[in-house]
């Protein structure tokens, strides 16, 4: 399995800048090579982050997110989400942005991970009651987990490691959430938030305020 002191990464981009794809994928890559993987294993992982601010994307990268995957014995990944990866069976989130940023720089374990889809939903039903509809934020559409994979990624996440600590450890931080009211885990607290941050929020997101 793959081991790492987490302490020791430096930060190399914001969260969906191609340098933090890049590196995350990498990471990605390197933890199924130390795992114990089936030979006929098909799966991927991708991430889609919508409504990325103008800075992170343009004519030459047009999606932000990244990819890595398993298919024929071959591990492969990198920035970009392809069609190659996307058609395979696995973990495909498509997300805004704005929604997830932030708090994905957090460092936890697996009881973290339950507060944060808690904080998240709160988030989301907050909005609602201000918006007056409930906002698509985006979702993962059929998620699947064989457990080898699981092993691999998660291991040592109650410790500091896996892959979501390497990739918090990686991220540096975003201008648009200096002056945001956050949860401990750092999802952005909507109602803690003035009314003209409430609106750079919304907008933020892609959503419209009505």
């Amino acid at each position: 399995m793959f081991d790492i002191d987490v302490s020791t990464l430096e930060t190399v981009g914001e969260f969906g800048s191609k340098a933090w794809g890049e590196a995350c994928a990498d990471y990605g890559i390197k933890i199924l090579q130390s795992a114990d993987l089936p030979d006929d294993l098909a799966w991927g992982f991708s991430e889609t982050y919508t409504h990325a601010p103008e800075r992170l994307v343009g004519a030459d990268r047009p999606i932000a997110g990244y990819y890595f995957m398993v298919k024929n014995g071959v591990i492969s990944g990198g920035d970009g989400v392809p069609e190659a990866c996307l058609s395979l069976p696995g973990f495909h989130a498509k997300l805004r942005w704005a929604y997830i940023c932030n708090q994905s720089r957090t460092l936890y374990g697996s009881a973290g991970q339950k507060q944060r889809g808690l904080d998240e939903a709160e988030l989301v039903a907050q909005m609602e009651a201000y918006l007056g509809f409930k906002p698509d934020m985006g979702g993962v559409p059929s998620p699947f987990w064989p457990k080898p994979i699981v092993v691999a990624l998660s291991y040592g996440v109650d410790t500091g490691g896996g892959l979501h600590n390497i990739a918090a450890s990686l991220q540096a931080p975003s201008p648009e959430f200096e002056a945001f009211p956050t949860t401990e885990l750092g999802v952005p607290d909507f109602s803690a938030m003035t009314k003209a941050q409430q609106l750079d929020f919304i907008a933020l997101c892609g959503l419209e305020s009505g």
